[in-house]
């Protein structure tokens, strides 16, 4: 049988260079397109307590799968650190991801610690989470009460036997929808809810998706089945275009376009006509957003990702490890940042293999968040 490899993580990172002449932070990093860095997504864990099929299928994240061992991962004061030199280069919201970010032990300690950071201009932080909804309902106070501001719960459907079968661990749609009422209640919105939609597994959904959250406070969004990793055996028929998606509701729920909340946001907004609210479309497979791109990923034990679909990150954690200066590290990231190139899905087609640089495999989107 032929051996399947899997990129979980990066093995062939190396520690960036230290740039000759340290160069202190503007506020306003620029990269080769001129795209500037404003999102930092933290990976905080590499564990999940869900098997969902498009992430960490069960054929390969089964019971012998080893994850990173504790000492491997960043600790928080190792966090908080990488991202105050992130906010000094023009990052204003970090997003907490994972894995399952709820797994990891003591998170609003963490939460805290970031909240206490401020942007180039003096202003707080956008700080978000994203969340399965698992643990939400027993956390959602303490994170409020940390500094956490929003939270966005994956859910990919409301008829429970589709949701079983796509996080493939039997947990239950309205222990999520609990989760989701709570954390509205604590404040921590408005609450937006990502359904990723794959073809022949749950686009009868996207309609009564639709509807539940149709007047509410909850802002509901479709992302488009990517292909992230190696291990979702992703094909571009599995996808469902956002287009057909938004003609789709539109045809029962009339539909207006909405201007974008700041450039570069990866949703195209929608808003429901008779004024129930408002959804959002990710079509980062059909209507590639590369030209905005403003994101960068630290993954769990502190490697670089300029792109969702790179192959190869940037070892930060070993300049943290040995003692490198903020000064020296700073000049790294800007260093790393200014001659990014990215736009995977702008260069994409049917057959993805061969895109990325070195053996065309991508990292995992349970190794960097999404």
């Amino acid at each position: 049988m032929t051996e399947k490899i899997i990129l979980l993580n990066d093995g062939r990172s190396l520690a960036p260079a230290i740039p000759a002449t340290l160069v202190a932070p503007t506020g306003s990093l620029l990269d080769s397109f001129a795209r500037p860095l404003h999102d930092l997504r933290i990976s905080i864990t590499d564990r999940c307590n869900f098997r969902c099929v498009y992430c960490m299928p069960k054929e390969v994240f089964d019971k012998d799968y080893q994850y990173l061992p504790h000492n491997a991962l960043l600790t928080f004061e190792e966090i908080t650190r990488l991202a105050r030199l992130f906010v000094e280069h023009g990052v204003e919201k970090i997003r907490l991801t994972g894995g399952e970010p709820l797994l990891r032990k003591d998170l609003e300690r963490l939460v805290g610690m970031l909240a206490e950071l401020r942007t180039v201009s003096g202003k707080p932080l956008d700080l978000t989470l994203t969340t399965n909804g698992s643990l939400l309902a027993r956390k959602a106070r303490s994170l409020k009460d940390a500094g956490l501001q929003r939270v966005t719960v994956s859910l990919d459907a409301l008829d429970d036997a589709t949701f079983k079968r796509m996080n493939d661990v039997d947990f239950a749609v309205e222990d999520v929808l609990h989760g989701i009422d709570v954390a509205h209640s604590v404040g921590l919105g408005p609450v937006k809810v990502n359904m990723v939609v794959k073809r022949g597994m749950n686009e009868q959904e996207i309609l009564p998706m639709a509807r539940h959250f149709k007047g509410s406070p909850v802002i509901l969004r479709f992302i488009e089945f990517m292909d992230v990793g190696t291990s979702n055996g992703w094909n571009m028929h599995d996808v469902v275009p956002s287009a057909e998606l938004v003609r789709m509701i539109g045809a029962d729920m009339p539909l207006l376009p909405v201007d974008p909340n700041y450039s570069g946001e990866t949703a195209e907004r929608w808003r429901y006509a008779d004024g129930g609210g408002e959804i959002g479309v990710i079509s980062s497979v059909t209507q590639a957003f590369c030209k905005d791109c403003s994101r960068a990923r630290l993954s769990t034990e502190g490697k670089l990702y300029t792109c969702l679909f790179a192959s190869r990150g940037h070892d930060l954690r070993a300049l943290v490890r040995e003692g490198r200066s903020d000064a020296e590290i700073s000049s790294a990231i800007g260093a790393l940042w200014s001659v990014r190139a990215d736009r995977y899905s702008e260069l994409r087609t049917i057959n993805t293999e061969g895109l990325a640089p070195g053996a065309g495999r991508k990292v995992e989107m349970s190794y960097i968040g999404g």
